[in-house]
């Protein structure tokens, strides 16, 4: 793969992954809700859902995925619907942000459904990749893209739970926990609302 057009892929790709969205708030309530560690597994296991995507997309299953509308419609609704239990786990939390005693199972969970979920993830590879993925492309450079798709996707989180672990930062999030916390979760409850509306909308 030419060096110049790593660089596009890994720019554009690095600005997905920073567009503000549900998994933001999953990771920043994973972060809050545990300690860093918790934040940067949720991150890893973010990356790891994006790299699925990114993995189905060289091998053509995406392909199928944008031409069954069916089928991206259940993967939408499914998602839609852990956003909502997302939301009221967190309305439901004293503090907004617990994770119980699991949080390391708990946070990679929610960090790899938020993602796995969002069937959008596939038609953004779709159209991503196919801007540099060429009929005769080796495997070498299928899994290029699919590594750096992941990659930056985890790194750009993993800055985000470092950033939000700051002690200055978390100290002042911490006291306003209750209803930051609370505030997330209405936040996944009108995402769920809006995702739900899309699928309905595109009967």
């Amino acid at each position: 793969m030419a060096l110049d057009h790593w660089l596009a892929l890994c720019a554009v790709c690095w600005l997905g992954a920073a567009s503000p969205g549900p998994s933001l708030a999953v990771i920043a309530g994973a972060t809050l809700g545990g300690n860093r560690a918790t934040g940067l597994t949720a991150a890893l296991a973010h990356g790891a859902g994006v790299g699925i995507y990114a993995l189905a997309t060289v091998t053509g299953l995406a392909l199928l995925l944008a031409g069954a509308p069916e089928l991206l419609r259940a993967i939408q609704l499914v998602g839609a619907a852990y956003l909502a239990f997302l939301g009221l786990r967190a309305l439901n939390s004293p503090l907004g942000f617990s994770l119980g005693s699991s949080a390391g199972d708990q946070a990679a969970r929610d960090g790899f459904l938020i993602a796995f979920l969002n069937p959008k993830l596939a038609l953004f590879m779709l159209a991503l990749f196919s801007q540099y993925l060429h009929a005769d492309a080796g495997w070498g450079q299928k899994l290029i893209m699919v590594a750096t798709a992941a990659g930056i996707d985890a790194t750009w989180y993993g800055l985000v739970v470092l950033l939000i672990d700051a002690p200055a930062l978390r100290t002042r999030l911490e006291q306003r926990g209750g209803w930051l916390g609370r505030g997330f979760g209405v936040l996944l409850l009108v995402l769920a609302a809006w995702m739900t509306l899309g699928a309905v909308w595109s009967l």
